[in-house]
């Protein structure tokens, strides 16, 4: 388990269009704050979001969404760089077979493509943006998963973000590893050239940079969990473990 250092965190947040962007160091007085009137604006809208800006002050606005268009965050304050070349993905814990992938060994499996609205906890929205990779759950067969594994706990290149899932969200076919993202190879700043993709949930569950899956027997709540962000954080608005109206295949 991680210890939040108030002031440590950073977000750098992309803005209109000729809008340099900015890092944002964020205390965790001011992360959660963030948290709680940022998901209110998921369900009451621009008001709340100007509510939001207003609270937490000019500089930390600029987090907030501003139309339909990306927002860029780094918890790390850097945007890791990894060639294509070079990417490799751990996938190890309760397996049989533990398996590095490389970006080849990816794009060389049955891939899916998925047209999804992207959501953000705070508010903001992208709608119809195109993806593809590999169904984490074929990742899972390949490996082949051993008794007792309960969930995945995912490591970012950033070296600060994780993130989580159960074992059946894990296996739902809209949670992807993604190597593709509207129509070209995923960007440094969006997360590449690999990150996950959960569809039925909240962006921050999507971590960048995946570097490693380990296989776990408990979940372990990820970054945004321990600064005050639900475990399991569906669209819907549901917190609970099984994914609303799903059935994990």
């Amino acid at each position: 388990m991680r210890s939040y250092t108030p002031g440590v965190g950073a977000a750098t947040a992309s803005g209109a269009a000729g809008d340099p962007e900015r890092t944002v160091a964020v205390g965790r007085r001011v992360f959660l704050g963030m948290a709680a009137l940022g998901a209110a604006g998921v369900v009451f809208g621009s008001a709340v979001q100007r509510g939001v800006g207003h609270a937490l002050g000019s500089g930390l606005a600029r987090l907030l969404p501003g139309g339909d268009n990306f927002q860029i965050y780094t918890v790390s304050g850097t945007f890791p760089q990894i060639a294509p070349g070079a990417y490799r993905l751990e996938v190890s814990g309760l397996v049989r077979h533990p398996r590095t992938f490389s970006l080849a060994d990816l794009e060389s499996m049955p891939s899916v493509r998925l047209v999804r609205t992207f959501q953000c906890v705070t508010g903001w929205r992208v709608p119809g943006v195109h993806w593809e990779g590999v169904r984490l759950s074929d990742l899972l067969d390949a490996v082949g998963v051993a008794p007792g594994a309960v969930a995945l706990a995912f490591e970012s290149y950033d070296r600060v973000d994780t993130e989580s899932l159960t074992l059946d969200q894990a296996r739902l076919p809209d949670v992807i590893v993604a190597y593709r993202m509207l129509d070209a190879p995923i960007t440094v700043e969006h997360g590449g050239p690999v990150r996950l993709y959960v569809a039925p949930m909240f962006g921050y569950k999507s971590i960048k940079w995946l570097s490693a899956i380990r296989v776990v027997d408990s979940v372990v709540p990820g970054y945004w969990e321990e600064n005050g962000y639900p475990v399991n954080g569906w669209l819907t608005g549901s917190t609970t473990a099984p994914a609303p109206g799903t059935v994990a295949r």
